[in-house]
């Protein structure tokens, strides 16, 4: 099993080389509108907050994943050069269709230098989707 490195609050973190290599490695979960019961939503992931990461042939964000507590729910791969070979935040936007009353969203990701990487959990309250006017 590898190493899975966790994000830690980098404000916590007095080491300006620490913070931007914790942030810089570490999948944040943006979600975009309100979640509803059935329908469309947008989750975005990206890989720093504050710092970006190298995309050289040998140090990059090799892939994405968004995961829902153990429920694996997508994956995002990336070859080197694909950030233009500039340091970079890789964004990904995963669309899903919530199904339960509550989310439990977390993001992995993995640098082919330093090994693999999980950012914060974000929970998500999911609401009933409305009957249309009328019904």
């Amino acid at each position: 099993m590898p190493k899975i490195n966790n994000y830690v609050d980098i404000s916590t973190v007095e080491k300006e080389a620490k913070r931007d290599y914790i942030d810089r490695h570490s999948p944040f979960v943006h979600v975009e509108g309100n979640a509803v019961k059935g329908q469309k939503l947008k989750v975005k992931v990206k890989v720093g907050e504050e710092y970006c990461h190298p995309d050289d042939f040998d140090h990059y964000i090799a892939w994405v994943q968004l995961w829902d507590g153990d429920t694996f729910l997508g994956q995002a791969t990336f070859v080197p050069g694909v950030q233009g070979n500039q340091c970079s935040q890789a964004e990904v936007d995963f669309y899903i269709v919530p199904t339960k009353n509550k989310l439990k969203l977390q993001a992995m990701s993995y640098c082919t230098k330093h090994g693999l990487w999980q950012g914060p959990e974000v929970e998500v309250e999911v609401q009933e989707a409305q009957a249309p006017a009328g019904a």
